[in-house]
């Protein structure tokens, strides 16, 4: 069955929320009413076109596939606004666009301008049952508007990092105590933790899960799920998480 496929059949119960995953640092999230909000979603191969980053993760899903509600992006890096999807994934009219502000001069390029929402840390704004929470990430000085996402849904409070680097001081934020699921990455090039930061994250905030990305889509991005697992039995052995495979989908 297509990851489409699968998406789509797939039932939330109340109280709950389903979060599938797409690779790199795509996750798509569904709510019990059958809403879908898609989280910076990579679809094309526009990397290895403008970088040279040959993808090597297989794309599961066209970006025609589904309409989602709406489609987040937490910069304007192009594994996280993907320009080759983008115009695809809002065709029908009503998916949404919600991004960090540097990602305006990405649409612009593209000619998205209505159904949009641009974010600034400390920004909230509701969509149907979630409650979707701009907050602070150090994605490096030449990504400024970069954030990370908390997002709130039946009761549930997940915090997406977003491209990071570790900033102990950033984890002091009351918003981040009792996370239910908390996504970082792992691949420690390019500004964001690595393997053992993470671990470390996880040993500070103590979330009821922690979910890895951010590993195996490009050689030059590094990150190793194997020695991510070896870092949390030193730093955080008591603490729950969940390594992911491409397509794969679970309820929280």
């Amino acid at each position: 069955m297509r990851f489409s496929e699968k998406l789509k059949s797939f039932r939330v119960e109340e109280g709950s929320i389903g979060i599938g995953f797409l690779g790199q640092a795509g996750f798509v999230f569904k709510t019990a009413d059958d809403k879908m909000y898609a989280v910076d979603l990579y679809l094309s191969n526009c990397c290895e076109r403008y970088f040279g980053f040959k993808r090597l993760m297989p794309q599961i899903l066209q970006p025609e596939e589904i309409a989602f509600d709406a489609v987040i992006s937490t910069h304007a890096h192009y594994d996280h606004f993907d320009p080759d999807s983008m115009t695809a994934l809002l065709e029908d009219g009503r998916t949404e666009f919600i991004g960090a502000m540097d990602t305006k001069e990405e649409c612009d390029k593209l000619g998205i301008q209505s159904n949009v929402t641009f974010l600034r840390v400390g920004d909230s704004i509701d969509r149907n049952l979630l409650r979707i929470t701009a907050v602070p990430c150090d994605h490096g000085k030449d990504t400024p508007y970069a954030i990370g996402l908390l997002i709130e849904v039946a009761g549930k409070s997940v915090y997406i990092m977003g491209d990071t680097a570790f900033r102990p001081d950033y984890l002091e934020n009351p918003l981040f105590q009792h996370i239910d699921l908390l996504i970082l990455p792992i691949n420690g090039a390019f500004g964001n933790l690595n393997e053992a930061q993470a671990a470390e994250v996880i040993s500070i905030l103590q979330p009821k899960l922690s979910i890895p990305c951010h590993f195996w889509n490009f050689a030059e991005h590094g990150g190793n799920p194997g020695i991510f697992q070896e870092k949390m039995k030193e730093t955080s052995p008591h603490c729950n998480y969940l390594l992911m495979y491409q397509g794969e989908i679970i309820t929280i």
